[in-house]
């Protein structure tokens, strides 16, 4: 049976299908023959097959598709048609199909519950997303109940029962006390899978009256609460206190000890069990015991081996996780409980069931008319899933017919398709546990032959080798390719030519007659089609004389010679290697047209000197080798390292210390300066040799001190000017006795990890520095300020152990003492560390904001009590975003912005606020370990700023002395608009400027009739918004008004002329004509982006803050950043100037509310919800959500 169907979204792109294309076919990767090929679509983004939305947020339906011609798209719900345009809150994503509902703005998600499919249809076929299942989140409260106190005796077992709402998705369960401090978990007390607190046996210091079980549900980011549960354990004593209150002298009284128990397994109950996991998930099998003393877990696989690297133990071993489980791991599991009175078993036996997955999915298929060709779909799983097959959406059985079609199971045979056969093929695959769904087309294309290959393309070869012409191809049929050479020249054939199917000629071994113009003809039974490239076969480059093996006396000189013959049409290059390095800089080493010359050689000379000739076809070389010798007049003193010492010996062994002797080797000419000793330890570290000491090269002896429980070798190197000899024979070994260690470990720290733990870590000691066997360390630990015992454990030779169950970021005194079998090093010095963080608790409270301009605001705020910190206190950050715009009076999305001030600060300004505008506001503290609850929101209103220049000034109906002027409001009036300016002038014919006239016109006025101007005279005007802050920016235009009508009167005159009328008409319509062309030519050209256009008119005020004025610091936006539209020929007046505001960098910087519902229950609203502006085309932004103070309690 058919499940909800999907389809696995490919997001790449045309160039990536047409790759992947199992096909008779192989289509060039060439991008403008790409654009031109017909393509069915192409499903390539698609929303998931369970989506469950926030109820608070518009949901957005994905779904995009590639093809050519490009796709339309339409909807189904619950399987009808989804008419979109009915729903006034549903709209669709241009040239998208990605659906947008709009639940902030009146709509409720419930409303749009159901599933959902997309099509996306051209006329080559139509592809299908999969079932879209849409539901809201839901976070229902706990319901009302009352709850008894749970009395137990001491040593008794307890199970406290969560039992949340059910939520959509499931919460996440947590226990806590009333403070929101977890309760410490260990073996004894744990939380299980279904969420319930067991106790394998209760103790006095158990008893509490507030162990709540909190839900968290993340699509709603809420918490609910449980009412607190009260237990009270009752000790031995205490119950026989109570029993003989109450009873007679006479009567026989006494409860029994607390008493040790045999393990009974609380989770699961009875003997056995069953699990059914799918393939692929994570296994989680879990026994939880009572018992006392508390028992202790263990697994094992009957009959088998628990998968190595794929399990692993949670909950004090309590919970078996196998992760990525296949069929191979059904089986038995036992559990075992046991403690020292006995033990209890269970035996869960697991099954491993599949939901179908690919064996071989179905991939596009590119076919010539006539060809053939199979879409094969194969799938596993357990039970064996059910192979379906869809044609353009709509099973194949009701589907059109087509003849070349044959179905047979999972496969679909196409034989002598036709341009007709094109479609888009769905493969369900599916059984009970799920199922799978692939869209494969057919594209039968009928396509006369293109060479791709550049006409008169050159190639250039070096004789003798090969030469490879392109002719790349395309076309469907395949076309045949032949080649001729010469425009007249017969087809190539034979031996000496090498045809390959990419259409390729190979001319293994190029000759110089080989040169000349080769054609390359493609033809199929649509047509046929040539081109024509060039081949060049050039001389090959030598070096006719070589560099010659040289032997120079020092300073000498020296030259190589690299005489060359190559190609007169090549340019050369020499390059001269030294040791295969480049020449060493030094102005001794010349190098000439054809030799190098080498003046005053010294030894660093010698080597091997290579030439190397390179042109853009080919390369060669040639070496020799220098030898610099000595002058033979005058032998010289040779000068070398000393040779090593000898004779080493050991005297005046003692505990700490031992006496080296040795005899120096030949000093060869140069004195000996000193003597380098070194040491191995055989027990520690053999073979490897550490420096010692050393002293002058007079001395030969030296008394060397020891560590205890080393074994000793000693070598001893000589040093001279020249360098240092080879390392002496070692000495005779030294055991030195064990002792206790002399230091203990540096670099002790200690800082929690988690809320509820102490890391102490520190630096092991070195081998040698443990004085004897048995290394180990003693961790001792207390809490600081408290009258409290030291803490201490012994640990291996490690770096490293966790203190558990602390309390939240409080000071520890801690020090770690190294120990071996002989005893313990010297008392160590204590550390302060702290334990792990936890999020604030409190919000900052008393939060005012003072608005000192249009554009910028002070924030102030009350620091919080350090106490509730809870950690190392980092900054406080500010959240805040613009609620409206006091001049449109309507809302809009939010986006919202952080501001982070560093250290403990009470203030910080908000720059780039947008003026005119209503804003709200709230204050978090931040520690280490993140962001506290935020402070009530605070609103806030920016005062009044000057307009944006209008949105466009026309100047029409130009007569004797009038003109009619029309304009439009500002895009950002920043404000009540009062008026509007205008100002105009006269420009004469020397474009000089006359006397200045200015109008005042009413804010609701948009357009203007100016009279009593000059005939035939050129105005300029200048137009611009006030409010009452100030003019704006102002918009200039020019227009001319008519000449008089004298002049016209004899213009008449020669309008009257035969000659002059004709020319006229001819005139006008060669005009007409242009017109026309034009008129056709622009509504080819698309739409014209109004949007862009109005977004360049950018508010002075409002502009965000540029990254690289210095004026603010640390300014980020929780949204990504986006890039700024391009301004229209007005300036931009939205930048915030420099001075504006001499606020110090410190005061910027980058930051959700708690409560509590009408029942009590903790609502966290952990993480901001950012809404969104309206984004352009497919332009999508989400900022991560911050997490409030109960996001670490999972």
């Amino acid at each position: 049976m058919m499940k909800e169907m999907s389809v696995s979204a490919s997001k790449a792109s045309l160039v990536l299908f047409l790759c992947q294309m199992i096909s008779a076919l192989d289509v060039p990767l060439d991008s403008k023959l790409l654009e031109e090929l017909s393509q069915p679509p192409t499903i390539t983004q698609q929303s998931p097959k369970d989506y469950i939305v926030d109820p608070r947020e518009n949901i957005v339906i994905q779904c995009e598709a590639k093809g050519k011609p490009p796709p339309s798209f339409s909807w189904t719900r619950n399987g009808t048609h989804f008419d979109i345009d009915k729903d006034a809150q549903v709209t669709m994503k241009p040239n998208s199909g990605t659906l947008v509902i709009n639940i902030m703005n009146g709509g409720k998600a419930e409303a749009y519950e159901g599933v959902y499919q997309c099509t996306a249809r051209n006329e080559r076929g139509a592809a299908i997303s999969n079932n879209i299942v849409i539901r809201p989140s839901r976070s229902p409260l706990w319901t009302k109940e009352k709850l008894e106190p749970n009395h137990v005796r001491e040593g008794d077992s307890l199970v406290l029962h969560c039992r949340p709402p059910v939520g959509l998705p499931p919460p996440i369960i947590f226990w806590m006390d009333n403070a929101f401090q977890r309760l410490p978990q260990s073996e004894r007390v744990s939380q299980g899978l279904n969420g319930d607190l067991y106790f394998s046996n209760v103790q006095p210091e158990d008893t509490r009256e507030d162990y709540i079980c909190y839900a968290r549900f993340n699509h709603t980011q809420t918490i609910q609460q449980k009412q607190p549960i009260s237990v009270k354990v009752f000790s031995m004593d205490s119950l026989n206190d109570t029993i003989a209150a109450n009873l007679s002298d006479t009567d026989i009284f006494g409860a029994k000890p607390v008493t040790e128990r045999q393990p009974v397994l609380l989770t699961p109950t009875g003997s056995t069990s069953t699990k059914v996991e799918l393939r692929g998930n994570v296994l989680l099998l879990e026994c939880i015991a009572a018992g006392l003393p508390t028992p202790v877990i263990r697994w094992i696989k009957e009959g088998g081996e628990l998968p190595a690297n794929r399990t692993f133990f949670e909950n004090f071993k309590k919970t078996l996780k196998i992760i990525d489980v296949s069929e191979a791991d059904s089986g038995n599991y036992k559990c075992i409980a046991r403690n020292i009175l006995g033990s209890a078993h269970h035996v869960i036996s697991v099954t491993v069931k599949a939901a179908p997955y690919w064996i071989t999915a179905p991939r596009n298929l590119v076919l010539s008319p006539g060809e053939d060709g199979t879409l094969i779909c194969r799938a596993n799983g357990n039970p064996k899933p059910n192979i379906s097959w869809l044609a353009n959406g709509v099973p194949i059985a009701i589907a059109p017919e087509d003849p070349s079609r044959k179905v047979d199971g999972d496969t679909i045979i196409f034989s002598h398709v036709q341009e007709r056969s094109s479609a888009v093929y769905q493969c369900n695959a599916s059984n009970e546990y799920g199922y799978l769904l692939a869209n494969a087309f057919v594209n039968v294309l009928a396509e006369p032959p293109r060479i791709l290959t550049p006409a008169n393309k050159l190639y250039q070869v070096i004789a003798d080798s090969p030469a490879l012409l392109d002719c790349a191809y395309f076309g469907s049929p395949k076309p045949e390719i032949e080649w001729f050479k010469g425009v007249k020249g017969s087809i190539l054939r034979g031996n000496e030519y090498v045809f390959h199917d990419n259409g390729t000629l190979e001319i293994p071994v190029a000759q110089k007659d080989s040169t000349g113009t080769y054609t390359c003809v493609a033809r199929n039974a649509l047509g046929k089609i040539q081109n024509e490239v060039q081949l060049e076969v050039k001389d090959p480059t030598m070096i006719i004389k070589q560099p010659e093996y040289k032997v120079i006396q020092r300073y000498g000189q020296v030259s190589f010679e690299c005489i060359i013959k190559h190609d007169s049409t090549l340019s050369p290059t020499i390059i001269w290697l030294k040791d295969n390095d480049e020449l060493p800089d030094d102005e001794r080493f010349l190098v000439g047209k054809d030799n190098l010359t080498i003046m005053n050689v010294t030894d660093k000379d010698d080597g091997t000197y290579t030439c190397i000739v390179n042109t853009t076809l080919d390369s060669v070389s040639a070496s020799a080798v220098l030898t610099v010798v000595a002058a033979p007049p005058t032998p010289a003193i040779i000068y070398a390292r000393p040779n090593p010492p000898f004779d080493l010996e050991l005297t005046g062994q003692l505990e700490r210390s031992v006496e080296l002797s040795w005899i120096p080797g030949d000093e060869n000419n140069s004195p000996i300066t000193n003597f380098v000793i070194e040491y191995e330890d055989g027990l520690h570290e053999p073979g490897v040799w550490h420096y010692q000491t050393e002293v002058p090269g007079t001395q030969t002896t030296v008394q060397l001190k020891l560590s205890p429980y080393v074994n000793y070798s000693f070598r001893v190197i000589a040093v001279n000017e020249i360098g240092r000899s080879q390392p002496s024979e070692p000495s005779e070994q030294y055991l030195t006795k064990s002792a206790n260690p002399d230091e203990n470990p540096s670099n002790v720290q200690g800082i929690g990890s988690e809320p509820d733990n102490l890391v102490i870590t520190w630096e092991s000691l070195k081998g040698f520095q443990s004085n004897g066997p048995g290394l180990q360390y003693k961790v001792s630990w207390r809490q600081k300020d408290v009258d409290d015992e030291w803490t201490s454990v012994i640990v291996a030779n490690v770096s490293k152990y966790i203190v558990s169950g602390t309390p939240t970021f409080v000071p520890y005194e801690i020090k770690v003492q190294a120990l071996n079998d002989l005893g313990y090093a010297p008392e160590p010095s204590e550390v302060i560390g702290h334990s792990g963080e936890d999020l604030p608790m409190v919000a900052p409270g008393n939060v005012q904001v003072h608005v000192i301009n249009s554009t910028l605001a002070k924030v102030h705020w009350d620091t919080v009590p350090l106490k509730t910190v809870r950690g190392h206190l980092q900054g406080y950050k500010v959240y805040y975003w613009k609620v409206q715009n006091l001049s449109r009076r309507s809302r809009r999305h939010v986006e919202k912005k952080i501001l982070t001030f560093r250290g403990n600060k009470t203030f910080g300004m908000l720059p780039g606020l947008e003026p005119y505008s209503s804003y709200k506001l709230n204050v978090r503290v931040v520690n280490g370990k993140g962001e506290g609850p935020a402070s009530p929101d605070k609103v806030f209103k920016t005062p009044e700023g000057v307009p944006s220049s209008p949105s466009f000034l026309r100047i029409t109906n130009p007569t004797l002395d009038s003109l009619t002027l029309e304009w439009g409001s500002p895009t950002h009036p920043n404000g009540v608009l009062t008026s509007y300016i205008l100002k105009f002038q006269p420009i004469n014919n020397t474009h000089e400027l006359g006397p200045l006239v200015e109008i005042r016109i009413p804010a609701n006025e948009s357009s203007l009739i100016l009279k009593n101007l000059n005939y035939s005279t050129r105005y300029k005007f200048y137009f611009n918004a006030q409010t009452s802050v100030g003019s704006g920016s102002q918009i200039t235009e020019e227009a001319i008004t008519i000449m008089d009508e004298a002049m016209a009167s004899r213009q008449v005159d020669i309008a009257t002329q035969g000659w002059f009328i004709g020319l006229m008409c001819a005139v006008a319509l060669l005009i007409l004509i242009l017109l026309i062309v034009c008129f056709i030519r622009r509504n080819k050209g698309g739409k014209y982006p109004v949007k862009e256009k109005e977004d360049a008119h950018a508010d002075p005020e409002i502009q965000p803050m540029k990254e690289d004025d210095g004026t603010f610091g640390e300014y980020s936006d929780a949204e990504d950043h986006k890039p700024l539209k391009k301004g229209s020929r007005t300036p931009s007046d939205r930048t915030v100037k420099k001075e504006d505001s001499d606020d110090s960098l410190v005061d910027y910087g980058e930051g959700v509310n708690g409560q509590f519902n009408e029942d009590g229950s903790f609502i966290g609203q952990y993480s901001g919800k950012k809404e969104k502006e309206p984004a352009e085309g497919n332009e999508s932004s989400e900022a991560p959500s911050p997490v409030n103070a109960m996001n670490s309690f999972v």
